[in-house]
């Protein structure tokens, strides 16, 4: 018997700290409208003294246990997904287990970066087929904001990111008369491009210290883009690989309700809608009040999604997503 996976609960959890364009104004050389054309954010969420990435996490991963109706104690395993851990080791999944207080279940963090939700799906995907887990918890978070150059030279960067988690609780569905469950995955990543989107230091591939003064006073330390080549790629990818997921599903565009594409920017999510000639109105954003949440982007649109009831049963939902490494990747669900 052929079992699929389905998700069956989503949740988010974001600072309650909003920080504005104009915020960023009095921090650095930049303007409301600048920020807005090149990227259509008007304020992102930032982190307190006191907060931490497994905190937000847990906010996310219990709103999704209430609401798919279960209890911390009947999940199998977490994976999380990040490119900002809480600490160096061990991942902030650990944290999140102790947070949550589960049982002795496995949990790990992947580190695919935008990508990395797409990435934990599949993962928790297979573990599901392969019969080896029936629930694993499936966690996007980021805080970006305690990382981030919040001056005129990190400008181009700092405007974009902000902080943030979602979950998604993914369960076997042996039910064959139960259409709902992931369709279709498919990942891709391009290393050789890896320095056009990264942070350098610190690292352990530095010798002899993970960072060095120098390094610090250089910025190296901050998170460097070459934005137009980025643009370029992710423009160019993500219509390839929903295509590919597509075709893999057995699914046509047309049918599809809902594209929630990775909320890096807006005017890239434009360029893949226009391209491959979907309406607008089927790509919903919160970009424009969360930024670039990176792993966490698509589970917060998914949970936006669900609790405003816009995804309904027996919709076919595209997710997508481009970032550092490069990595990309596209899921087709049926809800």
């Amino acid at each position: 018997m052929t079992i699929r996976s389905k998700i069956v609960g989503t949740g988010m959890g974001v600072p309650e700290h909003v920080v504005t364009n104009h915020d960023l104004e009095k921090l650095m050389d930049t303007s409301d409208e600048w920020i807005r054309q090149r990227s259509g954010i008007a304020e992102r969420r930032h982190i307190r003294e006191g907060e931490r990435p497994s905190e937000l996490a847990e906010r996310a991963s219990r709103r999704a246990l209430d609401a798919a109706g279960l209890e911390p104690g009947d999940l199998d395993g977490i994976v999380l997904a990040t490119l900002s851990s809480e600490h160096d080791f061990p991942g902030t999944s650990f944290f999140l287990h102790r947070r949550l207080g589960v049982p002795e279940i496995p949990c790990f963090d992947l580190r695919a970066q935008c990508s990395g939700f797409l990435y934990a799906l599949a993962t928790a995907d297979a573990y599901i087929r392969a019969g080896m887990m029936r629930r694993v918890l499936v966690v996007g978070c980021e805080v970006h904001s305690t990382g981030l150059d919040l001056t005129t030279r990190g400008r181009n960067v700092s405007v974009l990111f902000g902080d943030g988690a979602g979950a998604v609780i993914v369960e076997a569905n042996p039910d064959p008369e139960d259409r709902a469950g992931v369709l279709a995955v498919r990942m891709h990543a391009q290393g050789e491009h890896a320095e056009r989107l990264w942070i350098e230091a610190p690292g352990s591939g530095s010798y002899p210290l993970r960072i060095t003064a120098e390094q610090v006073a250089a910025g190296r330390h901050f998170p460097q883009m070459e934005g137009r080549f980025v643009f370029k790629h992710a423009v160019t990818r993500m219509p390839e690989v929903l295509r590919e997921t597509l075709d893999a599903a057995g699914v046509k565009q047309d049918d599809v309700s809902w594209f929630l594409l990775h909320q890096a920017n807006l005017r890239i999510n434009e360029f893949v809608a226009q391209a491959m000639g979907i309406p607008p109105e089927k790509c919903p954003s919160n970009i424009e009040r969360f930024g670039n949440c990176s792993a966490a982007s698509i589970p917060m649109l998914l949970d936006e999604g669900a609790r405003a009831g816009r995804l309904e049963p027996g919709q076919l939902i595209a997710l997508a997503a481009f970032g550092s490494g490069f990595t990309w990747a596209s899921a087709i669900l049926r809800w």
